[in-house]
């Protein structure tokens, strides 16, 4: 094995992890989001959102996350669309995540106990202050781990927008093996920095959740 190549790549690499890093941030925020509104609306909305919602989850549950990506990149433009790499990278992740966050957020409104929110109801809350404010908290705590696994699986399928050139940790370790022909050592090197960014995220996801969620979180 020869690593004298990896002094003058560290900037590369650190430069993908970055992206790989800002692409798992927005994604998280926007697909929790979409999720909490899903998991509401499939539950409490009409029935026409209720059938869309359920036909969304389904549909990206059981397509590839790869034909995802090129349907939103290279299918788009067919209608007027045009999404510039790293966007259309932000675009498939938050859908794809939000699609299984839907149900997972969704067992966790369903754990908490009914009564609570007729409790809160009596006295006198209205239906968007008890769900905010009770019965959320209680799901969050309750589906977190399951949450914190799902964000960390969606930051190593990230490795999949190198396919549209978005430049993460994937595509600098293609354009280094490219330049190098040093591959086993090149891909070792990557597999060391995801293992750490995972660790690394996981930590901080469980750190937060305790902090916001309260003790119980792991």
């Amino acid at each position: 094995m020869a690593f004298a190549w990896l002094p003058g790549a560290l900037a590369d690499i650190a430069r993908g992890a970055a992206t790989t890093v800002l692409l798992i941030a927005v994604t998280t925020l926007a697909g929790t989001l979409l999720s909490i509104l899903g998991a509401a609306g499939r539950r409490n909305g009409p029935a026409l959102l209720r059938h869309a919602i359920g036909w969304y989850v389904e549909i990206i549950r059981n397509t590839p996350f790869l034909v995802q990506l090129f349907f939103i990149f290279f299918g788009l433009p067919s209608l007027g669309i045009r999404l510039d790499p790293l966007l259309a990278a932000i675009v498939a992740m938050t859908l794809n995540m939000a699609a299984y966050t839907i149900e997972i957020v969704g067992a966790g409104l369903d754990a908490v106990p009914a009564g609570q929110t007729e409790a809160a109801l009596s006295l006198g809350l209205r239906p968007r202050q008890v769900f905010i404010k009770i019965v959320l908290p209680q799901a969050l705590k309750v589906i977190y781990p399951a949450l914190t696994s799902q964000i960390v699986i969606m930051m190593l399928e990230s490795a999949v927008v190198s396919q549209i050139a978005v430049r993460e940790l994937t595509y600098e370790a293609d354009m280094l093996q490219a330049r190098t022909f040093r591959s086993f050592e090149t891909y070792l090197v990557v597999t060391i920095v995801y293992l750490a960014l995972s660790m690394a995220l996981r930590r901080l996801l469980v750190s937060g959740g305790r902090r916001v969620l309260g003790a119980g979180v792991s």
